[in-house]
């Protein structure tokens, strides 16, 4: 690469209106200032400023090339601050997988943080099924979970709960439990629930578990909003995925009459003891810990 001190001279004259001006910036004398831009001129084959007035002024060819320049001063500076970074043990990315349906809202101020804390790091989100977690982690695809709560975890993980997510059960408008004010154990008996295959609601599930003797499964929970939108049945849902068809008017929250209380999932942030996570994730993990236990049921109040 061409001597980065030339394209800096470059550019400070460039902005700073004239060779002298560049080299009080630089600390160096006009004469140095002015041979490294000489330099650079012979190395590009034009003519960067034309000279024949007082102060030199930015040529046609100079005017174009300007920007690439400070390009190439800000790529040196990116390389040299992440290889500082990396060389005190801060990873290059790090991958958190947070379980469809729970909410990112509460985690932006966390994110925003995380972004000026390191901003070299590359941050991947993954939003999977709560069974696939565990995968993930267990094959180095991901970093640190955050998901719905379960009743164990493999060998070898570790977790803390965080928070809660509030669930609401739903049907279609066009559906017949849509019209009652309170529904029964009996009322939900009677027709299909849509049951999410993995997360909080695995397949191989108890069936004491399900409030419906018939049940469809899907793996998607957007596919489960469209079928109940079509009236193939009901379901429990994370509230923050179903406000937006409820407030359309396309899903119609039901109120059981067994059950007074908001129906809460717990939020579990989940990670290995296999491998140990770098400055920037053991920053996320231990910041992750410290949320308020509230911020998923405000979200969803």
């Amino acid at each position: 690469m061409k001597n980065l001190e030339n394209y800096r001279a470059f550019v400070l004259a460039a902005e700073l209106g004239s060779f002298s001006a560049a080299a009080r910036r630089m600390g160096k004398a006009q004469s140095a200032v002015s041979a490294a831009i000489a330099n650079l001129e012979i190395d590009c084959g034009v003519e960067l400023f034309d000279r024949r007035a007082r102060n030199p002024v930015l040529s046609r060819a100079g005017a174009a090339l300007l920007p690439n320049a400070r390009a190439i001063l800000l790529s040196n500076q990116e390389f040299a601050a992440k290889a500082t970074s990396m060389s005190a043990g801060v990873e290059e990315t790090l991958v958190m997988a947070v379980e469809h349906g729970i909410s990112t809202f509460p985690l932006f101020d966390l994110l925003h943080r995380f972004s000026d804390t390191f901003p070299h790091v590359s941050l991947k989100l993954l939003s999977p099924g709560g069974a696939e977690i565990a995968a993930l982690l267990r094959g180095d695809a991901a970093d640190i979970g955050l998901m719905i709560e379960q009743e164990s975890y493999p060998q070898g993980f570790q977790f803390r709960g965080v928070g809660h997510s509030k669930f609401v059960p739903v049907c279609g408008r066009t559906h017949p439990l849509s019209g009652k004010s309170q529904v029964s154990h009996a009322d939900l008996r009677e027709h299909r629930e849509l049951v999410l295959q993995t997360g909080s609601r695995p397949v191989n599930a108890p069936l004491a578990q399900r409030k419906s003797t018939s049940a469809w499964y899907a793996e998607s929970l957007l596919l489960i909003i469209d079928l109940i939108s079509a009236g193939f049945g009901w379901a429990e849902i994370p509230y923050t995925i179903a406000r937006q068809r409820i407030e359309s008017g396309d899903l119609v929250p039901m109120t059981y009459a067994f059950q007074q209380s908001d129906i809460l999932e717990g939020i579990d942030v989940v990670w290995t003891e296999h491998r140990a996570l770098g400055v920037a994730g053991q920053w996320m993990l231990d910041r992750l810990l410290l949320l308020p236990q509230g911020v998923w049921r405000d979200e969803a109040a």
